[in-house]
């Protein structure tokens, strides 16, 4: 199931000043679609010996030198390598991503894996997906924007890479937007009251 959030509540008041740009007028809805978060169990791994324990593990060496792992719930894959480095993909949020490594770390003991402590969790990046409910003009935007780059006969959307938070977001027409390279939710939610606000208060965006 997708979680999906219209900024936590806190656009509430839509006529407040934040960093210098007014709140957006409308609420943006946005999902988060994909947490990347690493992991080291700090030790080594038999990747042998989890396929022996869990049959059902994907597992080709001569393919592919991590161990794939899935849970069903959270629903997420847990790429595990014999130098006891992780990297779990397909988490609907931070919780979820550091719910599903904890999960395998246990798993694998249940199979017989000794773990001696605890592994520990970064987050990588977040991908979220975004619906402003206007449509953007990008050749303005891009003009209007610093550090962007539009280039319609190669890729229909425009790329806009913020300094703070430190994402990049690509703006479409339809005004979608996908944001990445986010460590925390937060930061997603605050790069899209950010744009938002700033191609309203340019007129780069139109409501019907």
């Amino acid at each position: 199931m997708k979680h999906k959030n219209s900024y936590k509540g806190y656009l509430s008041v839509r006529c407040t000043i934040r960093i210098g740009f007014l709140m957006p007028k409308t609420e943006a809805t946005i999902e988060i679609q994909n947490v990347v978060a690493t992991a080291n169990l700090n030790q080594k791994i038999d990747l042998n010996a989890v396929v022996r324990g869990y049959p059902g593990v994907s597992y080709r060496p001569e393919v592919f030198p991590g161990l794939v792992f899935r849970l069903k719930r959270p629903k997420t894959a847990a790429l595990i390598f014999s130098t006891g480095k992780m990297v779990c993909t397909g988490a609907k949020s931070e919780k979820d991503s550091r719910s599903a490594i904890t999960k395998v770390v246990k798993e694998l003991k249940k199979g017989g894996i000794i773990i001696l402590g605890k592994p520990s969790v970064k987050v990588e990046n977040i991908v979220a997906s975004v619906i402003l409910g206007g449509k953007v003009d990008l050749e303005k935007t891009s003009v209007m924007l610093r550090r962007t780059m539009y280039e319609p006969e190669q890729f229909p959307g425009l790329i806009y890479r913020m300094d703070e938070p430190k994402v990049v977001i690509l703006v479409f027409a339809s005004g979608s937007l996908v944001v990445t390279g986010a460590k925390k939710e937060q930061e997603v939610y605050d790069a899209v009251r950010k744009v938002h606000g700033t191609l309203e208060e340019q007129n780069l965006i139109f409501y019907e």
